[in-house]
């Protein structure tokens, strides 16, 4: 016979199942206006960050490697929602800017956030995700978290 799961055990599982339902609801609704996760989470990091990000900043607060970030906005500039730039203190260097285009679409993706975010908090208090933040403040401090990558999820916000 196992052992139940200490707290600290279920909170690690819990934590990424948590994160998984959360993004796949918002990709469920979202799929309707043929939205993919990599394309609306691009376009929604993008647009809270506080000025046009390098490629490798913007892949950085989406949490996806170089690479695969490059084959989603190649999808978005073709599209016309974004366009790539070459930053004059480095032509190896490529900075993503929001066109206007994209905005109706930040709208769609806004509104479905806001709405999975209300009906998941609905019932729980400001305190109760207060204290939750600082534990995960603290445990993505002692993973490695640097504050660079803490301050652009936080603009993510």
């Amino acid at each position: 016979m196992t052992e139940p799961l200490s707290n600290q055990e279920q909170f690690g599982l819990r934590l990424g199942l948590v994160a998984r339902l959360w993004r796949a609801e918002i990709d469920r609704r979202l799929a309707a206006f043929g939205l993919t996760e990599s394309r609306w989470l691009t376009l929604l990091h993008l647009s809270r960050l506080p000025e046009a990000a390098t490629q490798r900043e913007l892949a950085e607060a989406v949490g996806v490697r170089g690479p695969t970030l490059v084959r989603t906005l190649d999808r978005l500039e073709a599209e016309g929602l974004i366009e790539r730039r070459t930053e004059a203190a480095d032509r190896r260097t490529k900075s993503v800017h929001l066109r206007a285009e994209a905005d109706p679409v930040l709208e769609r993706i806004e509104g479905t956030a806001a709405a999975v975010r209300a009906e998941i908090f609905s019932d729980i208090s400001s305190d109760e995700v207060a204290t939750c933040l600082k534990v995960l403040e603290q445990i993505a401090g002692k993973l490695g978290g640097t504050p660079r990558a803490m301050r652009l999820a936080d603009e993510g916000r």
